[in-house]
């Protein structure tokens, strides 16, 4: 019997209670980390830009050869529903972070002959209450981004606008960054010293009032990152999309993350280094100020009234 007060899970063509969603252990996800997956937000427990997540994630999909098992009008109806049930759950002050992730299921070969459980695609979408908390420093006073020794994997060997689970060189990355400072965000750069991505956002820059965007070549563009650009559009700021080398962001007035759970932050330190004052600067809060107006929310508000 399905407890109303427990957050449910979409897998498997079904809604289940979150603590009877599991996947099994042959499956490619786990056996090859085979796993297209992408993530959007609720903001007033609604979700932010649902139908460019979902169009990402089935061009993600088709990309790796994984046959969606649900066409993507279905794949939003059952976002939708889910998001009612689980958001039921949480304070009108919370919001959700939503998962969707996908593989081609158990891998014969390990899970050997005589095999039961599910098999065709794995697909799973999933909810969990956004940790508000994690981001107050971040508002305050800004990331510090390091760029380790790992170098992003060129386009050759894997298209980084397809958004996967295949992070094992993001992860050995984080642990090289971290060396540097606990705390640290870690930035790849290319075979060529070009700035790329964040671990977990996109990264862009402020110079005499424009904003600069890695080239499109190596990266996933961010549903949060054509946001900001569509902001600093609307803002009049021109934005430019070109190779960033270090000595750019070094010398910039101002950097940002932008990300799918809290939008924008600001960068303020590079590799040990101040960048611009060295505090959260005055574009951080205009940009803010404009995806506020937008989704009728004030987001630092949101950040910086949680409860720690």
């Amino acid at each position: 019997m399905t407890n109303e007060r427990e957050p449910l899970v979409y897998i498997y063509g079904e809604m289940v209670p979150a603590s009877e969603a599991h996947i099994a252990i042959y499956d490619l996800a786990v056996v090859l980390g085979a796993t297209v997956t992408d993530m959007t937000r609720t903001i007033g427990h609604q979700p932010f830009r649902l139908d460019d997540h979902i169009a990402r994630f089935y061009r993600s999909a088709k990309y790796a050869r994984i046959p969606p098992t649900a066409s993507p009008e279905e794949t939003k109806a059952r976002t939708l529903e889910l998001v009612e049930h689980n958001t039921s759950l949480i304070q009108p002050e919370q919001d959700l972070g939503i998962i969707f992730f996908m593989s081609p299921g158990v891998s014969p070969a390990y899970a050997g002959p005589g095999f039961t459980g599910k098999t065709g695609s794995t697909f799973c979408t999933h909810t969990f209450p956004l940790p508000f908390q994690s981001w107050v420093e971040l508002f305050e006073k800004g990331a510090h981004v390091v760029t380790p020794p790992t170098r992003h994997l060129p386009p050759q060997c894997l298209d980084q606008k397809i958004k996967n689970r295949s992070r094992l060189h993001w992860w050995i990355a984080d642990q090289e960054a971290k060396l540097v400072d606990p705390k640290a965000i870690t930035l790849l750069l290319d075979l060529d010293g070009n700035v790329t991505e964040c671990s977990g956002s996109n990264f862009f820059i402020v110079k005499d009032e424009t904003m600069i965007f890695p080239s499109p070549r190596n990266i996933l563009r961010g549903i949060s990152q054509v946001t900001a650009m569509e902001l600093g559009a609307e803002l009049g700021i021109p934005v430019v999309e070109r190779d960033i080398q270090s000595y750019d962001v070094i010398h910039a007035d101002e950097a940002f993350l932008s990300s799918t759970p809290y939008c924008l932050a600001p960068v303020t330190q590079f590799n040990g280094l101040e960048v611009g004052s060295g505090k959260p600067g005055p574009m951080f809060r205009r940009l803010m100020e404009a995806w506020s107006q937008r989704v009728g929310k004030d987001l630092i508000e949101q950040v910086m009234t949680v409860e720690l």
